[in-house]
């Protein structure tokens, strides 16, 4: 019997030292992970944000966890995310290959191929497009404010009473980067905007759901018809609509003038020869992506600002006095005009900050063996860099845990960016939408503020600043009070 009980306890233990998760020589620290699972049972996977920050608490600025099997290393702080993705950049700069996100785009486009030569000759075109095509200039003003008439408009018609903002900011960032990508806009009302956003919208919320974790975790169940599959179909939905409206725009296209960044990728595979990288399906999941991630992150964030304006007013009303000081006698604002609004720009910085869209970046590979802050990092590790940490990093800001415009406001209230205001990352994967967004941002806030007064309404009961995770974070759905500012005068030169 005793001897029965012995072999049991050695098959037990040989049985678990098989399927057990040996942590790697000097690799940081971290809670330690269970056999097959890892540390998922110890993290709440639909917000992850309060356990990392309790880890950091507990282990560190950089601390490990598995997810299953798959060694995974959080950094937090600018500190250790500066050293990794912009001192050691070609050691920590690669994509995870094999989650459901890489499979999803076929490691096409930009975001989750893998750091090459060919990732960088994307790269490098696709910041020479966007440049030469006029982001931040006045091509891509015109544009972006053009669209924005259509948003006053729109709120025109609610003057007096209120309406749900969220639809309202996510139809006017969908069409802006639709402008970029086609030169073309769509009615808010029109069934192929709205199918877009319903799409988007659905395989994000899957994406960083639980059976997105399931996905990366056990590859077993990858072909199981567990709800994860409703990405990869509504993912080929979105191709089919994409491939159609690019052999639409084809029809009209003159090469050699580009119109857009489709255009432009289409003149520059024109010269390719055989073999290049650049081709039709790399275009269209470009295309998807920018879509995707240029529609999210601004929509969310002007919700985010227009919930703190409402809930105080006295910002908005600093605001809106140094805007109609400005703009006194213009039709229309510039994106020049923001170095005369410092108090503006600290507030739409202040927003981004407290927004924290993409709280977790988006995953990175190390390409080798590498070395960080005294622990050794293996090739092939999962890096998640936690952002979150950064905009809201003890010492870093004056008023790390409120929205105050203060924090981007030096002693002689002129306008600062401290080193921690990385919402877009930081390093060669910083996000390639970051000037268009700058725009866009500056523009629909100032000429919203110039024609409206935004409030809380009476009947909405209490703010709710509680966000709702995500891919990208956004806040809890609200009512947004519309009132019409000088109703009696126009813009005197419109």
């Amino acid at each position: 019997m005793l001897g029965s009980l012995i072999l049991l306890g050695i098959c037990v233990f040989l049985f678990f030292h098989l399927i057990g998760i040996h942590r790697p020589k000097n690799f940081p620290p971290g809670p330690w992970p269970l056999p097959v699972f890892g540390n998922l049972l110890q993290l709440n996977l639909n917000n992850p944000l309060n356990d990392f920050k309790l880890l950091a608490e507990r282990y560190g600025s950089i601390y490990s966890l598995y997810l299953g099997r798959n060694p995974v290393v959080v950094l937090n702080g600018i500190k250790a995310i500066k050293e990794a993705l912009v001192t050691k950049s070609a050691d920590f700069s690669g994509r995870p290959q094999d989650l459901l996100t890489s499979h999803i785009t076929e490691r096409k486009g930009i975001l989750m191929t893998d750091y090459g030569p060919a990732w960088k000759e994307h790269r490098r075109f696709a910041l020479m497009s966007l440049r030469n095509f006029g982001l931040g200039k006045q091509s891509m003003e015109k544009r972006i404010l053009g669209e924005i008439e259509h948003l006053v408009g729109k709120l025109k018609k609610h003057s007096g009473s209120s309406l749900n903002p969220q639809t309202l900011f996510h139809n006017a960032a969908s069409n802006i980067i639709s402008l970029v990508l086609f030169g073309t806009r769509y009615d808010y009302d029109d069934e192929t905007l709205k199918q877009y956003i319903a799409l988007f919208t659905e395989n994000n919320k899957i994406i960083n759901g639980p059976w997105s974790i399931i996905y990366d975790t056990f590859p077993l169940v990858r072909f199981l018809p567990l709800p994860f599959m409703k990405v990869f179909k509504n993912t080929h939905l979105l191709k089919t609509i994409t491939i159609a409206l690019l052999n639409k725009h084809k029809e009209t296209r003159v090469p050699g003038k580009p119109r857009d960044f489709v255009d432009c990728y289409l003149d520059e595979q024109d010269k390719k020869e055989n073999g290049s990288t650049f081709d039709e399906m790399q275009l269209i999941m470009y295309i998807l992506v920018l879509h995707s991630a240029g529609t999210d992150t601004s929509s969310n964030t002007l919700l985010t600002a227009f919930l703190y304006l409402m809930v105080f007013p006295d910002i908005q009303e600093k605001c809106q006095q140094e805007i109609d000081d400005v703009l006194q006698g213009k039709a229309e604002v510039s994106f020049e005009d923001r170095h005369n609004m410092p108090y503006t720009q600290a507030v739409i910085h202040e927003s981004q900050r407290i927004a924290n869209t993409v709280p977790l970046s988006v995953f990175h590979l190390t390409s080798r063996d590498t070395e960080l802050m005294g622990y050794n990092i293996p090739k092939g590790t999962i890096i998640i860099p936690n952002l979150s940490s950064v905009l809201s990093e003890e010492g870093q800001w004056k008023f790390p845990h409120e929205f105050n415009p203060s924090n981007f406001l030096n002693e002689h209230g002129q306008f600062e960016k401290p080193e921690a205001f990385i919402p877009f990352s930081a390093g060669p994967r910083v996000c390639l939408g970051e000037g268009l967004a700058r725009t866009e941002l500056f523009l629909i806030l100032v000429t919203l503020l110039r024609h409206f007064r935004f409030v809380w309404p009476k009947d909405a009961g209490e703010p709710d600043f509680t966000p709702v995770f995500g891919i990208t974070i956004a806040p809890k759905p609200y009512r947004m009070g519309v009132r019409l500012r000088h109703p009696a005068r126009e813009m005197t030169s419109q």
